[in-house]
């Protein structure tokens, strides 16, 4: 191992990690507690807890258990993004482009339920910062959406990103109340086809060189 990544212990003996580690590994944890327990329920000694670290060590790094929500939350949506839109890019297919997106979103859903409930199913949605994540999220989104499909339907920009938007919305929604009605991995596998042939079939004949 080397000196850079040793860990120190402190005089209680907890280990000390270098500070992004550390950060990383209280974010985890209050996932793990976020998503299981929810915001409300959940306070600070219970992600201490499960981090295996004093309350204090959680203030050092977020000054409330709002800030650390946020940031876990941040975390999440950035990865979720990531994951949707890099298909975009890794084909010239444009059909390709978005079975490929649809499938990466279905497969975040898939296996990472907790960040999943963190970012679709939270307790404080009307909270305005969590809001303003949630804009952020579709909007980012549907202006990679937007740069590949206006260019392709001869579109401008702001009416590639309305229907991108629209298209991101619905695919959320469709996926939302699937899994809130207790879909199995067949039933929601089902919903992500039915969702590309919409999805496909209205994308396809916005202009005839889209395909």
């Amino acid at each position: 191992m080397t000196a850079e990544f040793q860990a120190a212990s402190d005089s209680t003996g907890q280990i000390r990690l270098p500070r992004q580690l550390r950060r990383q590994q209280l974010v985890y944890s209050a996932l793990r507690v976020f998503s299981n327990q929810g915001y409300h329920v959940t306070t600070m000694n219970h992600i201490a807890s499960a981090a295996d670290v004093t309350k204090p060590v959680l203030y050092q790094h977020f000054k409330s258990k709002r800030d650390l929500y946020l940031a876990v939350l941040d975390e999440q949506i950035d990865e979720m993004v990531k994951q949707v839109v890099t298909p975009l890019y890794a084909t010239e297919s444009n059909r390709a482009r978005v079975e490929g997106a649809l499938g990466a979103f279905f497969e975040f859903c898939r296996t990472c339920p907790q960040s999943y409930r963190l970012i679709f199913e939270s307790d404080i949605q009307s909270d305005i910062g969590v809001q303003d994540r949630l804009n952020r999220l579709h909007h980012k989104i549907a202006e990679h959406i937007a740069g590949i499909l206006g260019p392709n339907a001869g579109l401008g920009h702001a009416e590639a990103v309305l229907l991108s938007r629209s298209l991101t919305g619905m695919v959320i929604s469709a996926t939302e109340q699937a899994i809130k009605n207790g879909a199995s991995a067949d039933e929601l596998a089902q919903v992500e086809r039915l969702v590309f042939r919409l999805a496909w079939g209205g994308i396809s004949i916005i202009d005839e060189d889209w395909q």
